[in-house]
């Protein structure tokens, strides 16, 4: 066979049909393994399956060069040895299905919750795929209501919008991100757990979510799982909430967590062989990123939306670590969880001033807004004297306007404080002016 043959048959087994099309393993070591016979057949992203007597291994391929490729496997442990052979299986697919709601999934898209096997779609999706084009998009602008008070009155939310809630471990993150998924105005919610504790995946779906778990899709991969599960179950979730998001439906998207997302990527980034170039991260961490996050969103001008929201872990309470420097720079708006407030008891522990939806005019009627940017300036005057206040150097009556926010801050914090099973009477302004009444008259 002449070079140029070769060439076209290689070509040919790329574009065409799934040939079955096998190689052998040639080295093996703790993080991936490497093929010999498949390179001029597969593209990065293709999967490889090693078969055996206790069934196919499957890995994914990182690195490509000329005479072998590095698989990057699925699971914890691989068994295979050197002369196994391996085959190419193209790219990972789902083919989500209605009856998906209501069912706990792993990365792959296969049941684990124990209820028998899930209905097959007959839409197959890749996991990695594009976000429609830019200017074929639909236009953001119905508000819902997540009847979260402080959410809605601060950071209010559009149908289509992404916005991250930043905040370190231990802050209730996990907790809000709950009170969150329970909005209402969603057809179908996708609910992606990612890196999570074992023991709190049936506290997030027997407690968090009791009741409403009849249009959620849950993704689970726990931090036991191989990196590449945890960095496969967000993609999962996405193509999910695609498949609904086609059919008409507004779809609400969960991560939790998009760092854990980042550690995965990070580990198999590595055994791929990229430089660490920012605190160990290397560079495909910060591509793959802004290529997950951007499939949510309003879909083609027509169909529904996807309104994501985005835990991020911020480590050593460090807000300008690199991820999350470079998720805020991607999502709509950004919520940030403070532990100071957290350890004063007020929960959700959000950090108003730090907080910002870049839609919030959407929902926002004049005077809401005008109520609002009344209330953060109270509050950052507020916050400005603490110290001073602490050290004794404030004279009521010298300052008017620092008066009435000494008066009223504490009563706008304490109006704030929700639980998760805290049901609102009314709008959340009405709600918050409520409680400031019923504080100032117990105080008076």
């Amino acid at each position: 066979m002449t070079s140029e043959s070769a060439e076209h048959d290689a070509s040919a087994a790329l574009n065409g049909p799934l040939l079955d099309i096998s190689g052998h393993i040639v080295d093996v070591s703790a993080q991936a393994f490497r093929v010999a016979g498949l390179s001029p057949f597969v593209k990065l992203g293709d999967c490889v399956a090693c078969p055996g007597p206790d069934g196919d291994e499957i890995g994914e391929v990182v690195r490509i060069e000329e005479t072998t490729l590095t698989v990057k496997p699925f699971a914890n442990r691989f068994t295979r040895g050197v002369k196994a052979p391996a085959r190419r299986i193209g790219p990972l697919t789902i083919a989500p299905a209605e009856g998906w709601k209501g069912r706990t999934v792993d990365a792959f898209g296969q049941p684990c919750d124990g209820l028998g096997p899930l209905e097959r779609g007959t839409d197959e999706r890749a996991t990695e795929s594009m976000p429609p084009p830019a200017l074929k998009r639909g236009r953001v602008k119905e508000p819902v209501k997540t009847n979260v008070k402080v959410i809605d009155i601060f950071t209010p939310l559009i149908k289509g919008q992404r916005i991250g809630v930043f905040a370190g471990s231990g802050v209730g993150k996990t907790t809000l991100m709950g009170m969150l998924a329970r909005a209402k105005g969603f057809d179908t919610v996708v609910v992606a757990l990612v890196g999570e504790r074992g023991r709190e995946v049936r506290e997030f779906l027997e407690e968090t979510m009791s009741g409403d778990l009849a249009n959620v899709v849950t993704v689970v991969a726990t931090g036991d799982e191989s990196p590449m599960m945890r960095r496969l179950a967000p993609k999962t979730a996405v193509t999910i909430a695609e498949f609904f998001r086609d059919r008409g439906e507004h779809v609400l998207l969960i991560v939790d967590s998009v760092t854990r997302l980042a550690h995965a990527a990070r580990d198999v980034a590595l055994a791929a062989g990229e430089p660490p170039v920012s605190r160990g991260y290397p560079p495909s961490v910060f591509s793959e990123l802004p290529r997950l996050l951007e499939r949510a969103g309003p879909g083609l001008e027509g169909s529904g939306t996807i309104t994501g929201i985005f835990s991020v872990l911020v480590d050593g309470d460090d807000h300008n670590d690199p991820i999350a420097d470079a998720i805020r720079g991607t999502l709509d708006g950004h919520i940030v969880l403070d532990r100071e407030i957290g350890e004063q008891g007020r929960f959700p522990a959000v950090d108003v001033l730090k907080s910002i939806s870049r839609l919030a005019e959407l929902a926002w009627t004049p005077q809401e807004r005008e109520l609002v940017t009344r209330l953060k300036s109270m509050i950052s005057r507020f916050e400005d004297t603490r110290d001073l206040r602490l050290l004794g150097g404030y004279q009521r009556g010298a300052d008017g306007a620092l008066d009435q926010a000494v008066d009223l801050v504490p009563h706008i914090y304490s109006g704030l404080i929700q639980r998760p099973q805290d049901k609102l009477n009314g709008s959340p302004f009405d709600e918050l002016s409520r409680k400031l009444k019923q504080n100032i008259q117990a105080a008076a």
